[in-house]
């Protein structure tokens, strides 16, 4: 395979699920101290047709103050990429770190909308290294299926 065969073309962005909830509004708005902000980011992806793929990023965050939940916004951006031509070992971290890249600016802005629209401060999620998640994710994966094999 040669490089000029190499194809990476984004057909489509758009938001797959959306969930804000403020369960503990309006008490939620009187206090004065910050809240804990947990954030879970999770992609997962499907073929959908040869050389194309959809990928989801999730992102969760949760805010806590006192063990109550002040708001909770779920948010999955999804994409549908056309990737072909290029070797097998590079199409994972293709599908697995650089798509959900390509997603994370929308997935962050549509977080930080929820948030404020919800009467919070805005929140602006951190940038996020995706090769080095996915890299991490492989490598647990490994680590799990030597442990399989170990077991048995």
């Amino acid at each position: 395979m040669s490089e000029e065969n190499q194809q990476f073309a984004i057909q489509k962005i758009y938001l797959k699920d959306v969930s804000f909830e403020s369960p503990n509004s309006p008490q939620s708005f009187t206090s004065d101290k910050q809240p804990q902000i947990n954030v879970q980011i999770n992609s997962s992806n499907q073929g959908i047709a040869e050389d194309t793929y959809e990928v989801v990023l999730e992102i969760t965050v949760t805010a806590k103050h006192d063990d109550k939940t002040t708001f909770l916004a779920e948010v999955k951006q999804a994409g549908i990429f056309t990737i072909s031509g290029f070797p097998q070992d590079s199409l994972g971290g293709m599908i697995g770190a650089f798509c959900p890249e390509t997603l994370f600016p929308y997935a962050r802005e549509a977080v930080s909308e929820l948030v404020s629209k919800g009467g919070f401060p805005q929140l602006l999620l951190a940038p996020v290294n995706f090769n080095a998640l996915y890299t991490q994710q492989m490598q647990q994966q490994a680590a799990e299926q030597t442990q399989e094999e170990t077991a048995h």
